[in-house]
Formats: C-alpha cells, structure tokens, sequence
C-alpha cells in the first residue's frame, strides 16, 4: 500500500504526492439553448467524480488543481429520417470547453473541447427523456475531462 501514497489510486489517477486540492469553477453556459440545471450539475458532477476518486480536498478556489468549464453547445438534431421524411432518432449534444490549470506541474495545463450525445427516439418527447440524457452525457464528460487531467498513463 505504500505505493498509493507517491500518488497512485485504484481509479488510474496520477497525482502527484505534493498535490493537496482541487477546485472546480462554476461551469459558465454560453450555449445558444441554455439549459438551466445544466451547469450546476457539471459542476457537481466533476466535483463529486475528483473527490470520490482521489484524496484530494476539494476548495473554493485557487486550488492546486483548478477545473474552469464553459458550455458552448446544447443541440437538438435529427439522425435518423424515417421511410416518410420524418425523424426517427433525434440527438442530444452537448459541447463544452475545459480549461485545466495544475499550479504544481503547469506541463499538464490544457484548454481543451469535449463532446458527446446521445440518441433518442423521436416518438419522445425531449422533455420525457432531457434528464435522463443529460445525466448520462454528463458522466461521459466528466471521465473524459478526469481521464485527460489526472490519469496519466
């Protein structure tokens, strides 16, 4: 076990020893269709991911690692045309912009773009399903923005 405390967790992130917390700022949502719940729950969401994942002590700000977002897109589109002109499968995407700043190892910094949908049947309306999708987007954005900062292989 004393190999875990140079920085290693059972989850594949790398953090180095002298790192002690992180910070995640308010995502910003500059999408043309601004989703209200949208925001706080990528904030949360990366929040939660970090401090279940890692030992270090989420702060307000000014951590030693610090996650800013900013949505940039939230779109509806079809997919699918059905046999009558018709949409069969809509797509839910959201788009959002990372910025990564790591004050102990600044090599890692990036400003990164990160995307992902998820298809729908058309029959449903998007409020039936809007949740469900989101929170489900949500997790793939957040393993990717954690991936890409803190698992280093």
């Amino acid at each position: 076990m004393t190999a875990c405390a140079g920085g290693y967790s059972f989850t594949g992130a790398s953090v180095s020893a002298d790192t002690q917390t992180f910070a995640v700022e308010t995502f910003v949502n500059r999408a043309s269709i601004v989703q209200p719940i949208l925001a706080s729950d990528l904030t949360y969401a990366l929040t939660n991911k970090i401090k279940s994942s890692t030992n270090l002590t989420a702060v307000d700000y000014d951590g030693d690692l610090t996650f800013k977002g900013t949505i940039t897109g939230y779109s509806i589109t079809p997919t699918a045309i059905s046999s009558n002109d018709k949409a069969a499968q809509n797509r839910l995407t959201i788009t959002i912009r990372v910025e990564f700043i790591n004050k102990k190892n600044p090599k890692q910094n990036f400003q990164q773009a990160f995307s992902r949908y998820k298809d729908y049947d058309s029959q449903l309306s998007l409020s039936s399903v809007e949740e469900s999708l989101i929170n489900q987007i949500n997790e793939e954005l957040v393993d990717d923005i954690f991936n890409k900062a803190l698992v280093n292989w």
